[in-house]
């Protein structure tokens, strides 16, 4: 009966012993959702162009100037944000397909046509000096959306 006692503390030596893998942080800036089925008929409109759009989520809590970083697909569409686009502090920025009047929290790409195939794609987040900082794959006709 004392090996019992003793493998028990054996035991509890190795697991204050044996490390924890780290937990996988998130980057600073992130791809958070992909809507890329809008709503409804795809008919080019406006209001259908824009239900597609990519949220982008700063997890620091500093301000990130987004000037001249890109958001891509797949086949290379590619979003470059502007100057004077700074993205707050655990803030969001929604990026949207069509065209409409730029604020602080929502862009527009300004396309006539879809981006985000209604299947499969990739989205893509480059820093301006062309670094990949995070990304968000899909592969479903099941759901409109996908949060990353």
């Amino acid at each position: 009966m004392r090996s019992l006692p003793l493998v028990t503390s054996a035991l509890a030596v190795a697991a204050v012993l044996v490390p924890s893998l780290p937990a996988q942080a998130a980057p600073a800036i992130q791809i958070t959702r992909v809507y890329y089925d809008s709503p409804g008929s795809d008919r080019r409109s406006n209001t259908s162009l824009n239900g597609e759009y990519v949220t982008i989520t700063n997890n620091t809590s500093r301000a990130i100037d987004l000037e001249g970083w890109a958001l891509k697909d797949k086949t290379g569409y590619t979003y470059t944000f502007g100057p004077d686009v700074i993205l707050g502090a655990r803030k969001k920025i929604t990026v949207r397909s069509g065209q409409g009047s730029d604020g602080t929290s929502t862009v527009y790409w300004g396309r006539r046509a879809y981006v985000w195939n209604n299947d499969r794609d990739a989205a893509y987040i480059r820093r301006a000096d062309g670094k990949l900082i995070d990304y968000c794959s899909y592969h479903s006709t099941r759901y409109d959306y996908k949060n990353c």
